[in-house]
């Protein structure tokens, strides 16, 4: 009888370490799956509209309120002095989604040059049109991830037609001029009007299973400055002038969608499998005295016009860290992601992996370009060329358009407002920083 029990358990022994065995097994293939889904993470891109690298309370202003954008930057790696190449909407967003500078993407403004009279929508939809031909042929960050497998969605700001054209999936902007289409139309409803579209695009790629790209690119706080009465109300308290309270409230009000997005993510399960990348579009200083800006921030080639604070999160797989002072740009934003996924990056790219310390070492400057809002080629819509090599940037005005104009060089490490015009006294900085300027325009 003890010889039967004996036997008796060894059975149930073999029986059970098959059994465990077995459960080994099957939890290791869901591992290996759940690895695999985890080596594809989803990508999400912010983008804020007309915003001064000043204008967060993480950068040092002391009346806009933005806790969510704070926390973002608390937990990402957050470049403090980044830039993008060009302070105008439709080329800086090119040049987002393709990691090229505009010279090389061919979005040099917001409009080709067209005939202002009679159907003013017609004829810029007409001169638009080569452009939009010629950016189709450009391979975008969708481009590339659709071979991975991505979904990509588009919603907010899209200057290039159809957002078909820049290798979207799905996206909210038809592109079309007989319909209001020129730089979002119903894709500028995201964000003002809730986060219901994105909601949509996000459960179509979980039931697919799919990784996927999202754009998020809302009106905010580009004008119209209609924020919410109690932003409103608010900010009204804290300053006489009516424009500037507007307009700090809309950056609270983009601040608010921010959250609101991470709260979606958390509540599908979807932050720590999902990169999140922040950029904004380009500068903005409010004009205290009426609704506008001023002149050295949008389209200008100062640092209010260019600069942005750029942040990459990807919770658990990117420490994070307040960098005060590597130089970064928007064209790097493309290479990280290749980098993070591990697709090798096209030769044609000029930026870097921000993960790749080396390599953001090697580099020491970055170049910027301004042309005219209505812009024909290169060579008759060049406005100024920048090179900035930290401490030192150069801005020089093109001698047809900007003939009146001056060489400027400033040490923005010592002067982050570009105060004081030191071309004077440095003739050597200024040559050679004009050599790298020509070197790169002959790229």
């Amino acid at each position: 009888m003890r010889k039967l029990n004996k036997l008796g358990y060894l059975i149930m022994l073999i029986a059970l370490c098959f059994s465990c065995g077995n459960k080994t097994n099957s939890g290791e293939s869901k591992t290996e799956e759940a690895k695999e889904t985890e080596q594809k993470p989803n990508v999400v891109f912010i983008l804020s509209d007309d915003q001064s690298w000043t204008d967060y309370s993480f950068m040092g202003d002391e009346n806009i309120e933005t806790p969510r954008i704070d926390q973002f930057a608390s937990e990402s790696l957050t470049f403090k002095k980044a830039y993008v190449p060009t302070p105008l909407c439709s080329p800086s967003l090119a040049t987002i989604i393709t990691g090229l500078y505009p010279k090389d993407h061919g979005i040099l403004g917001n409009d080709k040059v067209y005939d202002r009279s009679g159907n003013r929508k017609e004829n810029r939809a007409e001169a638009y049109k080569p452009i939009i031909s010629a950016f189709e042929k450009q391979t975008t960050l969708p481009d590339i991830l659709k071979e991975q497998g991505y979904l990509s969605f588009q919603t907010g700001k899209w200057w290039h037609g159809n957002h078909k054209i820049g290798g979207f999936d799905y996206g909210m902007t038809h592109g079309d001029p007989k319909r209001g289409g020129r730089h979002g139309d119903y894709g500028l409803k995201i964000g003002r009007n809730g986060l219901d579209t994105i909601n949509s695009y996000v459960n179509l790629a979980l039931k697919e299973k799919k990784p996927f790209f999202l754009w998020y690119a809302p009106f905010l706080p580009h004008r119209p400055h209609t924020p919410p009465q109690r932003l409103l109300d608010k900010y009204l308290k804290k300053t006489d002038s009516e424009p500037l309270a507007k307009y700090w409230a809309m950056c609270e009000w983009f601040d608010e969608t921010c959250g609101q997005l991470f709260d979606m993510f958390e509540e599908k399960g979807l932050t720590e499998n999902t990169l999140f990348v922040y950029v904004c579009d380009n500068g903005w200083a409010q004009n205290p005295e009426k609704d506008g800006y001023l002149k050295h921030s949008k389209r200008a080639p100062y640092d209010m016009g260019i600069r942005t604070p750029i942040m990459y999160k990807w919770k658990g797989k990117i420490t994070p860290k307040m960098d005060n002072s590597t130089i970064s740009s928007s064209i790097d934003m493309v290479p990280t992601v290749l980098d993070i996924l591990g697709i090798e990056k096209p030769e044609n790219l000029p930026g870097v992996s921000v993960l790749d310390e080396e390599a953001l070492k090697e580099r020491k400057g970055i170049f910027g370009e301004v042309y005219a809002h209505d812009f024909d080629t290169i060579e008759n819509s060049m406005f100024y060329n920048m090179a900035i090599f930290p401490p030192y940037k150069i801005i020089i005005p093109d001698p047809e358009r900007k003939k009146n104009e001056v060489v400027q060089l400033f040490n923005i490490e010592e002067d982050p407002f570009e105060q004081n015009n030191i071309a004077d006294a440095n003739p050597n900085i200024v040559e050679d920083l004009t050599a790298k300027i020509t070197a790169f325009r002959a790229e």
